[in-house]
C-alpha cells in the first residue's frame, strides 16, 4: 500500500483510483462495507483501490481541547487498511485550509484536480465541505458534471443500532467490549510500543507490559481480560493477558495508560511493538487499602480471566 500525505504533485500511477472517503476511525463493518463496495468499482474499471481519509481528524481540528476520542491511531489505522488490500491511502492533512474548501472546491480541486478519481464511494450520512455543507445529493451531482461514478453505500446497524465510530465509543465507555467487537467484526485492539513503568506490579509478583492512551479514546477503567499479540522482538507470538485499564488509585493519580499482566510469560518485552485486544470487563478500577488487599484482588482478577479466556477460545 502506497500512503500519501497530499494530494497535489501525485505520480500518474497514484491517480485514478476507485475511492472510499471518511474517517474510518476504527476501520468497523460500515466502513469495511463502503471499502468493498469501492474495491468492487475499482475490479470493474481496472484501477486502484483507494481511500481518502484526514489527518488529523478533523473533529481534533476544531475542537483541539476536547478529550481524546480516536479509537485508533494513524499508523494502526494504515495498517487495517492494509490488511484489507487498499492499494492508495490519501491521509489529507486537515488544516484551516482544508477546512475553508467548499464542498464544490473540495471535490474539484481535491478529488478531481489532485486525485484525479474514477470512482467515489461513501456512506449515506457524509456530509463534506466548509460547514458540512456538501451531502450525496450534491457529491453525485458533481459526479456526473466532471466525469467520476458515485456510489452510496446504505448504514448497516444491528438492533436499531447503526455501526458508527460514536457507537463504539459508547460501548467501550460503558465497559461492554463485546458490543464493541460487533460493530468492529473484531475486538477492539489498543496497539503501540512497551513503555517503561515504575515496575510496582514486578514488585507485587505481577509484570506487566504498559502502553500509552495518549490520544485515545478511554474505554471504561477497569480490569479486563486481553488477547496479547507481541508484533516485534524475540518474543513475538500470541498470549493472554489480565489488563487494568485506569490511573492506579491505591498509588495515587497516574496518567491513564493499559497495564497487561502476560499470562504464562516470562521475558523483557521493552519497546516491542504489541497489540492487546479487550475481550470481557471483569471489575471497575477501585483504590484498595493497602497492597495485601490489592495482591488478594489481583489473584482473583486472574483466575477469572482464565476461565474467561478459556471460554472465549
Amino acid at each position: 500500500m502506497r500512503r500519501h500525505s497530499r494530494y497535489l504533485d501525485l505520480d500518474p500511477q497514484d491517480r485514478g483510483a476507485s475511492v472510499a472517503i471518511g474517517n474510518f476511525d476504527g476501520v468497523h463493518l460500515g466502513h469495511q462495507a463502503v471499502i468493498d463496495r469501492a474495491r468492487a468499482a475499482a475490479a470493474r474499471l481496472d484501477v486502484p483501490l483507494g481511500v481518502v481519509t484526514f489527518e488529523p481528524h478533523p473533529r481534533s481540528h476544531f475542537a483541539p481541547d476536547a478529550p481524546p476520542f480516536r479509537l485508533m491511531n494513524a499508523e494502526t489505522r494504515a495498517h487495517r487498511l492494509d490488511k484489507l488490500g487498499v492499494d492508495q491511502l490519501y491521509e489529507l492533512p486537515f488544516d484551516a485550509g482544508m477546512a475553508a474548501l467548499t464542498a464544490e472546491r473540495f471535490v474539484r480541486e481535491v478529488l478531481v484536480g489532485g486525485l484525479g478519481v474514477a470512482h467515489v464511494v461513501v456512506g449515506a450520512d457524509f456530509r463534506f465541505g466548509n460547514r458540512r455543507a456538501g451531502d450525496v445529493t450534491l457529491l453525485q451531482r458533481l459526479g456526473a458534471d466532471l466525469g467520476f461514478g458515485v456510489e452510496i453505500a446504505p448504514l448497516l446497524g444491528q438492533d436499531d443500532t447503526d455501526f458508527s465510530s460514536t457507537a463504539i465509543r459508547k460501548a467501550l465507555s460503558d465497559g461492554d467490549p463485546g458490543r464493541a467487537a460487533k460493530m468492529l467484526g473484531h475486538w477492539h485492539r489498543i496497539d503501540g510500543t512497551v513503555i517503561r513503568g515504575d515496575r510496582r506490579g514486578r514488585e507485587l509478583g505481577f509484570p506487566t507490559a504498559n502502553l500509552s492512551m495518549a490520544g485515545l479514546h478511554l474505554p471504561r477503567f477497569g480490569v479486563y481480560a486481553v488477547l496479547f499479540d507481541v508484533l516485534t522482538g524475540p518474543h513475538a507470538g500470541s498470549y493472554r493477558g489480565a489488563a487494568s485499564l485506569g490511573v492506579r488509585p491505591t498509588f495515587g493519580v497516574n496518567a491513564p495508560n493499559l497495564e497487561t499482566h502476560v499470562l504464562d510469560f516470562e521475558g523483557d518485552l521493552y519497546g516491542a511493538e504489541v497489540s492487546v485486544a479487550l475481550v470481557e470487563f471483569i471489575r471497575p478500577e477501585a483504590a484498595f487499602d493497602g497492597v495485601a488487599a490489592l495482591v488478594a484482588q489481583m489473584h482473583d482478577d486472574v483466575a477469572r480471566i482464565r476461565r474467561v479466556l478459556a471460554e472465549t477460545a
